[in-house]
């Protein structure tokens, strides 16, 4: 380093000077990003240093030793020379460094502002992204549902026409059906038997009195028959009490014979349509009691005083009598009570025992 030093003294004196200053400087403007990235300026000092090596080489070249070039005299400087200039050219980078220390905030804010732009490009990029791939996939959903609608619009057609189908053989059977019921109302209307209930083991069924030829019907209360069968086969036909009172039928027998103990009970239920009517009437004004078995009528006129009515078979036109009467279990006479005007029906006989003083 001496060496080049003294061989820089002999040449160019301005040189040594600002090469020392440079040295300096560079390592104030070291930390300096600018300094170091100018590579114009750097080029232009290596161009200049190039040229002073050459300058060097020739000298040398032409010297015959060391001590030659010690011993030459220095040749004289211009006024103004390279210092000068280096000077100048130092006062014009320290300006620019000046400028660049003001400018370089802006500089940062500006990259920063570019950094962020950059992020939030980023963000938007990666946002559309997400949105063309939602968009895909409603696409592919739009085109799912598109073609499952074609499906159920074709079912719907399919259904469309089966209901219609539907509809017109509902609307004949609805048509059969209020025919049918025209045809069980005058069934009904036509017979004695009205069905109540079915069920596996047990039915229930209705009598109805029928009325006389050109007349009006017996105000009679309808007699409710319960039948029910046994897995052997046997049947027990029972007159419900609750509606009558007045049969007190209770058959039994195998299941071919339920048809002729239904016919049985049916015609003396009819047979007896008028009498059960009459003493169903009575019943609201006289404590009687009508035993069908022995075609009896009991009538109770008081606690101790009982009353016995036979009615003769084919009643009204039969007509009834009384058997006796007792008081505390001792027969009375009965010879002279007769019913006014000889009427001889059960209403006639309990207007006159009711009403008699005679017993």
């Amino acid at each position: 380093m001496t060496d080049v030093r003294s061989v820089l003294q002999v040449c160019d004196p301005d040189l040594l000077d600002p090469v020392q200053d440079s040295e300096l400087d560079c390592g104030d403007a070291a930390g300096t990003v600018l300094f170091l990235t100018d590579s114009r300026r750097v080029q232009k000092v290596l161009w200049r240093q190039l040229l002073v090596l050459d300058s060097m080489m020739s000298l040398l070249e032409g010297l015959g030793s060391a001590h030659q070039l010690l011993e030459e005299p220095r040749p004289p400087q211009p006024d103004g020379g390279s210092r000068t200039r280096w000077k100048v050219l130092k006062a014009q980078c320290r300006t620019l460094l000046e400028e660049m220390e003001v400018l370089l905030p802006d500089l940062q804010n500006r990259v920063q502002q570019v950094q962020e732009r950059r992020e939030r490009l980023d963000q938007l990029v990666l946002m559309l992204k997400n949105q063309k791939r939602q968009r895909e996939q409603l696409q592919d959903s739009l085109l799912k549902a598109q073609n499952a609608l074609r499906c159920c619009d074709g079912q719907l057609t399919q259904l469309r026409a089966e209901s219609e189908a539907v509809l017109s053989r509902l609307i004949g059977w609805q048509r059969f059906r209020n025919e049918l019921q025209q045809c069980v109302a005058a069934t009904q209307g036509s017979m004695q038997l009205t069905l109540l209930s079915f069920s596996q083991s047990e039915l229930s069924v209705e009598l109805r009195p029928r009325p006389p030829p050109g007349g009006p019907a017996p105000s009679l209360e309808p007699a409710r028959l319960a039948v029910s069968w046994s897995p052997a086969g046997r049947f027990t036909l029972q007159v419900d009490e609750g509606t009558t009172g007045m049969l007190g039928n209770r058959l039994t027998g195998r299941r071919a014979e339920l048809g002729a103990a239904l016919l049985e009970v049916l015609q003396n239920y009819t047979g007896q349509a008028e009498l059960l009517a009459e003493i169903q009437t009575l019943r609201s004004s006289f404590a009687i009691d009508w035993v069908p078995a022995r075609r009896l009528l009991v009538y109770l006129k008081s606690a101790s005083l009982v009353f016995h009515l036979q009615v003769e078979e084919g009643y009204p036109r039969g007509g009834a009598r009384l058997l006796g009467a007792r008081r505390d279990g001792e027969a009375l006479d009965t010879g002279g009570l007769e019913p006014p005007g000889c009427d001889c029906s059960l209403t006639g006989w309990l207007v006159l025992l009711c009403s008699s003083e005679l017993v």
